[in-house]
This record gives structure tokens, sequence and C-alpha cells, in this order.
């Protein structure tokens, strides 16, 4: 059954190098279902860091798509390298992108190389949700974190999450918006959580961090405003309205937090792709020039419309010569469908459709 386009994701995961993102990226494949067992960057064995050399090196090369499902929501990923030898790589994958995950270390925190990855996403005005990773490393701290974030990225932070500790006494995250404390379970690879009250030791500064994020985003609502002038009581669902506005907006990102090996935090991060980052309704329709004129044109991402579509990237496959990344904007692809490569003003024919999942490949007729 095809997915209506308001519940299709089309997002990137970007970070520093080491900062957990292949980790990140392997725990939202495993908990929406597209895989059966967590693979690992230490022994090679992880989906998405397919070639010999990312394996053998511990590190993403090149950009790796894959789909999978969530809360009848389809999720197109794309797991971007976090080395800085390699950042033209996230540059084009960055071009195609809705939304995006940027992961921060809660140790080492804005990084080089993911700063210049937040400006490349700032240039291409992609909605962020951040997530600030290792939280139970020696070192760790959430709002240093934060703090280097105000003082070196182009965009307000906004927490929505804060930890229940850190480093060795790491144990889960209190929601700003439910105001519960979620714990996972250690028995089952962290499949399993549950909302418990806050710890009382905690109470205040859950307190205080929920006014501050609620002051925030009452900019976003005029009905949120009002109740927060009022001191009324204020919904989930208006929290989460307006938390989305502002992200859809660039005004400011969702800060949440984790411990992605410990299988700590990750199922709240896949309800932000669904909660917060855009459908491909909710992006600028694509402009470009009618071919033979100087005409420029937009397209609505609606299948009623003329075909268009980027390609991002090409690879070189064994089995099929080459593979055309694309990211489709208008109409519908088929195949054996003749289109024209505008950069060369020559048609071409469309052999195959291939859905990819990291080095796998499954054919499809649109």
């Amino acid at each position: 059954m095809k997915t209506p386009i308001n519940k299709i994701r089309n997002i990137g995961i970007t970070a520093h190098i080491d900062a957990g993102k292949t980790t990140t990226t392997e725990r939202i494949l495993f908990y929406t279902g597209r895989k059966h067992k967590i693979g690992s960057v230490d022994d090679g064995t992880t989906e998405m860091d397919w070639m010999d050399q990312e394996r053998d090196h511990g590190i993403t090369i090149t950009a790796a798509a894959t789909t999978c499902f969530w809360q009848d929501h389809e999720i197109h990923l794309i797991d971007t390298p976090g080395h800085v030898d390699f950042t033209v790589e996230v540059e084009r994958s960055l071009r195609v992108l809705d939304g995006a995950i940027a992961l921060f270390c809660a140790v080492g925190g804005v990084e080089p190389q993911s700063e210049t990855v937040w400006r490349q996403a700032d240039r291409y005005e992609v909605p962020r949700i951040a997530f600030i990773n290792k939280m139970d490393r020696l070192g760790a701290n959430f709002f240093r974190v934060i703090d280097m974030m105000s003082d070196q990225l182009t965009t307000l932070p906004l927490p929505i999450q804060i930890p229940i500790g850190a480093s060795d006494d790491f144990e889960g995250v209190i929601d700003l918006i439910k105001m519960k404390a979620l714990y996972w379970n250690t028995n089952d690879q962290g499949q399993t959580y549950e909302f418990c009250d806050i710890p009382p030791a905690m109470q205040d500064e859950a307190e205080l961090a929920r006014e501050a994020m609620i002051e925030e985003i009452s900019s976003q609502n005029d009905e949120l405003l009002e109740k927060y002038l009022e001191n009324e009581t204020i919904s989930e669902d208006l929290i989460k309205s307006a938390i989305r506005s502002g992200t859809l907006a660039n005004v400011f990102f969702p800060i949440m937090c984790g411990a992605s090996l410990r299988n700590i935090g990750v199922h709240p991060l896949i309800d932000a792709i669904v909660d917060f980052l855009p459908s491909p309704k909710e992006v600028p329709a694509i402009e470009g020039i009618v071919p033979n004129t100087e005409n420029v044109e937009k397209r609505e991402p609606t299948e009623d419309q003329p075909f268009s579509a980027l390609a991002f990237k090409v690879a070189s496959d064994l089995n099929v010569d080459k593979i055309v990344y694309c990211r489709l904007y208008s109409g519908v692809l088929k195949k054996g469908q003749v289109v024209l490569n505008v950069s060369k003003n020559k048609k071409e024919r469309v052999m195959r459709i291939l859905q990819v999942h990291a080095n796998k490949k499954e054919n499809c007729d649109q």
C-alpha cells in the first residue's frame, strides 16, 4: 500500500566522526523492524557501513540510504559520513533532504565537522533535531553541550528532554512535554521502556526546564501563548504543534539525549522524526528552468505534476554497471520511462528502478 505523501519523511543523520551516528542508525533500523539484529561498529557488522574499508576502519565513507516504517510513516534515511575528508558526500546528501538529525557527543560537544555540516544544512534550510549521544561516557555534560550550541551554531537550541544522571549514573531521560521519566529495559536490547514519575530530586529542575521550553515555543502558537500568559493547562498536542512549527521554520531545533550503545533514548528520537520533521509537502516547491527556455517553473510534490527529479549521486555497481541515486520531487517515475537528462540535454530510458537498503537492492516497477 502506497504511503500518503504527508506521512513520508526524507531525512539524514549527520555528525562529527565518532559521535555514534552509525550506532544510532543501527538502533533506528532495529526498533523500526527493518533489521532483526543490532550490528556493531567494532565488530564490523553494521548494515549501513557495508564497504570493507568502512568496516575495517569503523567509519562511514559513503552516504548509505535505506527505508524504514514507524507509526504508519515511511522514513527514507541517509546515513552520511562524519569524517572531514568526506564533506562533499554530506553536501550532496543535504541538498536532497527535507529534514535531518544532528548528532553530538555529550563529551566532545560541537566539534569542527559537526559545525561545518550544520552550516551546510543552513545553506539548504534543512530543519533539524539534535540528539546529544553518549550520555553514559565519562565527562558527559548535557548542559555544557547546549551552551556550546548556543555559542557556535546559528539556530536556537530547544531542550525537550533532560537527562537523568550522566556518565556511569546515566539512567534515562525526562520528557518535558509529558513531564514523565523514561527508563529502558536492559534485558531486551532496549526494545521496551516505561514512563515513570520524575525523581523527586529532579522535580524542580524539570519544572524550570519545561517552563523555559514553553516560554520559547509560545511565539509559535497564539493559543499556547494565551494559555501560558493566563497560567492555564497546556495540552501535549498544542505543545507538539508549536514545536513542529518552530522546527520547520528553523526558529529553533529540539534537543534530545541518550546513549545509543546502551539502547537508551532512541525510541523518542524516532517519534520526533515523525512529530517534528517535515513531509515533502511542507518544504518549498522545487524550482527549475524549463528545458530550451529561460522560464522558471515550480513543481509541487504531487503525482499529477510532470516528472522532475535530482540525480544527486552516481555509484558504480558490479551487477548493474551504474546506479543513479535520485530524489523525486514531482510526478511519477516508471520502469521503461524515457526522461530528459537536462545536464546533457539528452533523453535516457530508465531500465530498472531499485529500492536501496545500504548495499541491498529491491526491484520496483515505479
